[in-house]
């Protein structure tokens, strides 16, 4: 799907004002802020929103304009993963497919959210349950609001953990911490996660737009390219051994030693200048 195509979606709107789907994508210079935007269920991942996350992002990863990506929440929740009434239903139904929409909607998410060639900062403004803490999760940095926490909720209603979730969260509090949180079930609030590891940094609620808004303008006006690399190089020596890792970012180095933001950078240290990175 190209960015214009993207566009077109029919869950995928541009204009806040609208009411029409449950995600809007809003653009500030080279920022894109993706938001759900379901307030009066928490935001909960209907197929309606799980269609339109995806297209959203499909749309921002593939825009070489945009150069960061800002993920956050409408109203008092971030995200507080799977719409259960509509997955009750399915159940009632005997519809017992939940792993489809695991690879259908939520791997694809979080693969874009996690690889994608630019940052991705979660501005968490609110409760983040389930796949909506596992997204979160994903992003490079989590600004958080002061009133806002994590729930691991998986267990609590009988389910597995999904969307990464058993990935990043070891790799952010350590294994057994990321079992005890996945076992007991419970809200993590806003200063226990920053102390965890889960958040980046803790901001009163109030200040969280300009604080997300600030961090997003400084990464977009970084190098892009380089970001990208060294997120697929983060990415790829979780799996792997020295060797491997040793080699991708050898490939990552020839490739980002190429790039115009690294010789415009080169030329600016040795006139003892401030770069401008034009990512690219």
């Amino acid at each position: 799907m190209t960015p214009a195509e993207a566009q077109q979606h029919p869950a995928v709107r541009t204009d806040p004002a609208d009411p029409a789907a449950p995600v809007v994508v809003e653009r500030d210079d080279a920022v894109a802020t993706v938001r759900f935007a379901r307030p009066d269920a928490m935001n909960s991942l209907d197929t309606a929103t799980k269609e339109a996350l995806l297209a959203a992002l499909r749309q921002v990863a593939e825009d070489e304009a945009v150069r960061c990506v800002v993920l956050t929440g409408t109203g008092r929740a971030f995200c507080v993963g799977q719409d259960l009434r509509e997955h009750a239903e399915a159940l009632q139904a005997r519809d017992y497919s939940l792993g489809s929409t695991v690879t259908e909607h939520y791997n694809p998410v979080v693969r874009l959210l996690a690889g994608m060639d630019k940052p991705v900062v979660a501005a968490v403004n609110g409760v983040a349950a389930g796949a909506g803490a596992a997204f979160a999760f994903a992003a490079d940095l989590r600004v958080v609001a002061s009133s806002a926490g994590f729930n691991l909720a998986f267990a609590a209603i009988g389910l597995s953990c999904d969307s990464g979730t058993s990935w990043s969260l070891p790799r952010l509090v350590g294994t057994a911490r990321a079992k005890e949180l996945l076992l007991r079930p419970r809200t993590v609030p806003a200063q226990e996660a920053l102390e965890l590891g889960l958040a980046t940094e803790v901001v009163p609620d109030e200040g969280l737009p300009a604080r997300a808004a600030e961090v997003a303008a400084e990464l977009a006006a970084g190098p892009t390219r380089a970001y990208g690399a060294i997120r697929r190089a983060v990415l790829h020596s979780a799996g792997t051994g020295l060797d491997a890792a040793l080699e991708q970012e050898a490939q990552l180095m020839a490739s980002t030693g190429a790039t115009q933001d690294h010789q415009d950078a080169v030329t600016a240290f040795l006139g003892k200048q401030q770069p401008a990175f034009r990512g690219r």
